[in-house]
């Protein structure tokens, strides 16, 4: 396993992040045991979570997630520093009004809560889940500063901020002399690329800032497993994908198979080697229901696209115009 470097920090995680949202959801907890305990053996050292995972299931009050990770760290005991444990605050965990957003009251009750279910003492990485207009930067980026400065924090990221939010926060750790957020978790695949590509890309670029893409397979669209005049599946799932069922897309689904054919891949893996072929990108976040799931995901890393390869795909998703 060849680990990547976090950003400009010199921390390292490995190629593909295993994401958890699933556990609660579509996985009790015994089976998302064994997806964390391949997971680690096959050497991915990178588990991202939320303190709201899954909370939009009936009867699932949030922190499940966290609550299954913690006692699989626990029950397998798991070396702490052999895993890099990444979740987010900003979700309602409660009734009350400050039991969500980015104040520093929220931020400051809801890192104890998450390291209680994680049953551990510091996270190596805690996420703004999204933005809070109600609340001024300079408090929010204040309380993670201080969550570093205590050692319950190592590194701070975002998730889903425009550019100019993430510019904000920039230059407002800068001005005060503040932890500054090292990581970037966006909405990015190959038929999604325009927010990801039109502003942010170069952002982070220019700063260094780790990027840990989350939906790099479009909700399960770019595995193949839905396709042209064939019914969508009976579930949740299935209905949110319907925005992708395009003729551009279908076609892109049939260049990624050809491709894949050369390299005896399957389409999931090409999505995620172009995806895994841009220096800036460090980490995309997988989200397995199963061991072979898993095991398809991890051969993506093995996969290496030629450049006309890249291009073709790069074309076929193209979102620019030449107004652009």
């Amino acid at each position: 396993m060849e680990y990547r470097k976090f950003g400009r920090t010199g921390f390292k995680v490995s190629p593909l992040c295993m994401g958890t949202m699933q556990f609660g959801w579509s996985l009790n907890e015994a089976d998302s045991h064994r997806i964390l305990s391949a997971t680690f053996d096959a050497g991915i050292n990178f588990f991202d979570t939320a303190d709201i995972y899954s909370k939009w299931v009936d009867g699932n009050p949030g922190g499940v997630s966290e609550t299954y990770i913690g006692n699989w760290l626990k029950q397998n005991k798991i070396p702490r520093d052999q895993v890099v444990l990444a979740t987010k605050v900003r979700g309602e965990m409660g009734k009350g009004p400050n039991d969500e957003g980015l104040s520093r009251g929220h931020i400051m009750n809801a890192v104890e809560a998450s390291l209680r279910r994680l049953q551990t003492d510091y996270l190596d990485l805690y996420q703004s889940h999204w933005t809070d207009d109600s609340t001024p930067i300079e408090e929010t980026m204040q309380a993670f500063d201080d969550l570093v400065r205590q050692g319950k924090v190592r590194y701070v990221g975002a998730s889903n901020y425009a550019a100019w939010e993430l510019m904000q926060a920039l230059w407002t750790s800068d001005k005060l002399n503040l932890v500054r957020y090292d990581s970037l978790q966006p909405h990015y695949n190959l038929i999604y690329r325009d927010e990801f590509e039109r502003e942010l890309r170069d952002v982070c670029k220019a700063y260094e800032i780790a990027v840990i893409p989350y939906s790099p397979l479009a909700g399960g669209f770019l595995t193949g497993k839905y396709r042209r005049n064939e019914p969508l599946p009976e579930s949740r799932r299935a209905e949110g994908r319907k925005r992708a069922m395009t003729e551009k897309n279908f076609s892109l689904l049939y260049e990624i198979e050809s491709i894949g054919l050369r390299h005896k891949a399957s389409i999931s893996q090409v999505a995620l080697a172009w995806m895994l072929s841009d220096s800036v990108i460090t980490s995309p976040i997988i989200g397995a229901t199963s061991i072979e799931q898993l095991q398809e995901n991890l051969g993506a890393l093995d996969v290496h696209l030629m450049d006309d390869e890249i291009a073709t795909l790069n074309k076929l998703t193209a979102w620019k115009t030449d107004e652009d």
